[in-house]
């Protein structure tokens, strides 16, 4: 049976160390952390998402500062109110939930986030820091996986990675920190010929499609490690990733189940890039290192 890379349990475990740091700090430094999180239009998942962040900013003592547009607010306005909280002192850490509403270009509005205050890591100049080895608050997902993989004490270094998947989001920083780690890492995607040939030479998959249940036994080869990103609601009810988890459990070696393996990371990750910004924005030492691929 393979070990579950339970995210559950270490998001709350870091939780517990993100709270620690804050109110080691908070007395001296006269405030908490500000996490803003600016949705614009009504995606239900986009609100389930949003909820999520809220209540844990709530379980460790980082302020909510977020805004919530209607769906046809204009790109200006929009614009706007992202400089508003780039100038505000109380804010520490800003997103942009995605998806935007159809007619608001997600580029400009990413780009005119403060870096220093980009809770995501999706500015341009944090994923090129990324890729250059420098510090900066690094893409909660990957980060995510990467965390849960150390907690696992999963091996990487010489290790083989497949990465499915080549978003922005996900699979590209996803690439970057696994070769960081010293993984020899492919990058699989749409256009790959022959996907279980190479997906079967992975020491560790990490699934990030973005297609229900496309993953299943034949991609996998016994004793690797499977991180599943992907998360779907079935037609039928409930939740299922981007690996048919039944048929691929019994090979690996680890394996992350959905719900509870990466997406709790993501939220956790969010959290720990604000209160890292927090802390470097006074120069306060977090002890959080481990947890910045």
């Amino acid at each position: 049976m393979a070990t579950l890379l339970d995210g559950r349990l270490l998001a709350a475990t870091i939780e517990k160390r993100l709270q620690a740091v804050i109110e080691a700090h908070r007395q001296r430094l006269e405030r908490p952390p500000g996490l803003a999180v600016l949705r614009v239009g009504d995606d239900p998942a986009s609100g389930v998402y949003v909820t999520n962040k809220e209540k844990a900013c709530s379980r460790i003592g980082v302020v909510n500062l977020g805004s919530h547009l209607a769906a046809d607010t204009p790109a200006a306005e929009v614009l706007a109110t992202i400089e508003r909280l780039n100038a505000d002192p109380s804010v520490d850490g800003i997103l942009l939930q995605l998806p935007l509403p159809a007619g608001l270009e997600e580029g400009p509005l990413l780009a005119a986030i403060d870096p220093q205050k980009d809770a995501d890591g999706l500015h341009t100049l944090n994923l090129g820091r990324l890729l250059k080895g420098e510090p900066g608050p690094r893409s909660c997902t990957p980060a995510g996986v990467m965390a849960l993989l150390a907690a696992a004490g999963v091996p990487l270094a010489g290790r083989r990675a497949v990465v499915v998947g080549r978003s922005i989001l996900v699979g590209q920083p996803m690439a970057l920190m696994l070769q960081a780690a010293n993984a020899t890492v492919s990058v699989a995607h749409s256009r790959t010929v022959d996907l279980p040939a190479l997906t079967r030479q992975a020491d560790v998959l990490v699934v990030a499609a973005g297609r229900p249940r496309m993953i299943g036994a034949e991609h996998v080869t016994p004793g690797a490690v499977v991180v599943d990103v992907g998360i779907h609601r079935r037609p039928e009810g409930g939740l299922c990733g981007d690996v048919r988890f039944e048929e691929v459990e019994p090979l690996a070696s680890a394996i992350s189940p959905v719900p509870g393996g990466v997406g709790p990371m993501t939220v956790t990750m969010l959290l720990v890039n604000t209160v890292v910004a927090w802390c470097r924005r006074h120069g306060i030492a977090h002890g959080l290192d481990d947890l910045l691929p």
